[in-house]
């Protein structure tokens, strides 16, 4: 025969284990404890970075556009994805990517005004 009180000691033990691997532990109310590092780490926090990175390389593509828009003006620029443009392989990617978008222009143009005012 078991002893009753071995049995509720020992589901004691399970409810303290399974709480300990879904990351609670002791903690003070009103504290960041470890069950809130661990339920932030649950959520499947991958997409926000993903997110994150995605935006940061938009801009940077978009702010290195703009620079050369700026440096080595429209026309020229045009000309120069235009032959990107007409090339092979990943030479039409460039092409593509590297055409001056509405953004792109509003962009270099408020540089142009920003580098005239500082000068």
């Amino acid at each position: 025969m078991s002893d009753p009180s071995f049995t509720e000691f020992y589901d004691r033990i399970d409810r303290i284990t399974r709480a300990r691997s879904r990351g609670e532990g002791f903690e003070a109310s009103g504290t960041l404890g470890r069950s809130f590092y661990a339920s932030h780490r649950r959520r499947g926090g991958f997409r926000i970075p993903l997110l994150r990175q995605g935006i940061a390389l938009l801009v940077s593509v978009t702010v290195i556009k703009d620079v050369f828009l700026h440096m080595i003006g429209t026309e020229d620029y045009q000309q120069r994805v235009a032959r990107l443009t007409a090339g092979e392989g990943i030479d039409r990617l460039g092409g593509f990517l590297m055409q001056a978008d509405p953004v792109t222009t509003a962009l270099a143009g408020q540089l142009s005004h920003l580098i005239r005012m500082t000068s």
